[in-house]
């Protein structure tokens, strides 16, 4: 633990400790991301024992195989900013835990407050750049062409999902416009530094309908209780960036090129990269939650899960109305 790590010590250009810090924020984002799937119906006990075990035998191998010098990453994987290790993780784990829970006993609540929901999609697509825009590790050129796709990424899937909204239900929504943001969002942190402003418009513009039919088609016709959508949004969005970070790479950004720019082979690998994050995380998750399952038990009773889970396990609520 940090032994032989001075003060002094760098990675790339800033201090290995700082880069420690923000490693840390990554690992705990994506378990944060993960609770989004199962609210309202899994016991704290057994989630916090799940989360512990899911970031060792999880979070922590994929991280390695991809930017910590593992088979992926010697394989040629690119993923910037989280693709991979954040985002397809944390949706094909929040699927896992989904379906072992089981649905809520009331699946087609929607937000309460949305006026919070669209502050923290601010506060997340603020943030959401120093991910971005941090993984060059520099204040550099990098850094900022990966924050201007990032944000033309994010604007342009917004955009499109208003129109999707106005086009099948008659009316743009602010609940998808910020859904549309995010999954926008999502979709560009693998290739935010690799790609140039025209592949991050349509990476943005794809993935507005990728999330959208996994949230309204996918979801309903599969019958899974994926409470925040994590898997449609972070998940899928996370599959489309990691697939167009081989399409799109451009070397004039970071020196890798993709499928458009005479390397076919960038697009295999980033195939492989999915499929191996996305079984792994899945099924090491689902066994996990198993073994809970089968031991404390994982779901609450149904009591509690009526009464709500803030009242009824921590003898708390978050308004007094």
């Amino acid at each position: 633990f940090m032994s032989g790590i001075g003060i002094n010590d760098l990675t790339g250009s800033i201090p290995t400790i700082l880069f420690i810090v923000f490693q840390l924020t990554f690992a705990g984002l994506t378990a944060a991301l993960v609770s989004g799937a199962i609210v309202g119906r899994m016991k704290t006990s057994a989630w916090m024992i799940f989360i512990i075990a899911w970031v060792s035998l999880v979070y922590i191998p994929i991280a390695h195989w991809v930017w910590g010098g593992g088979w992926l990453m010697q394989m040629g994987a690119l993923d910037f900013a989280g693709g991979t290790v954040v985002h397809i993780n944390s949706g094909v784990t929040a699927l896992a835990l989904a379906l072992v829970l089981g649905k809520r006993k009331n699946p087609s609540l929607l937000p309460h407050n949305l006026g919070y929901s669209v502050l923290g999609a601010g506060l997340l697509w603020f943030g959401w750049m120093g991910f971005n825009g941090g993984s060059a590790l520099a204040a550099n050129g990098l850094a900022a062409s990966a924050i201007l796709v990032s944000n033309v990424a994010a604007a342009t899937a917004l955009i499109t999902w208003v129109l999707i909204d106005t086009v099948k239900v008659g009316k743009p929504t602010m609940l998808g416009a910020i859904t549309g943001g995010v999954a926008g969002l999502v979709a560009i942190t693998p290739a935010a530094g690799f790609v140039d402003v025209p592949a991050a418009i349509i990476i943005g513009f794809v993935t507005a309908f990728v999330s959208y039919y996994a949230i309204y088609y996918l979801k309903s016709r599969f019958g899974y209780d994926d409470a925040l959508d994590v898997f449609g949004v972070h998940g899928l969005s996370g599959v489309w960036g990691a697939i167009a970070t081989g399409i799109f790479a451009s070397p004039a950004i970071n020196g890798a090129a993709g499928l458009l720019f005479g390397n076919p082979n960038q697009l295999t690998i980033q195939i492989i990269s999915i499929i191996a994050t996305a079984v792994y995380a899945f099924v090491i998750s689902i066994i996990l939650a198993k073994i809970l399952d089968k031991t404390i038990g994982i779901r609450v009773d149904e009591k509690e899960e009526i009464g709500g889970l803030d009242a009824n396990l921590h003898n708390e609520s978050g308004y007094r109305l």
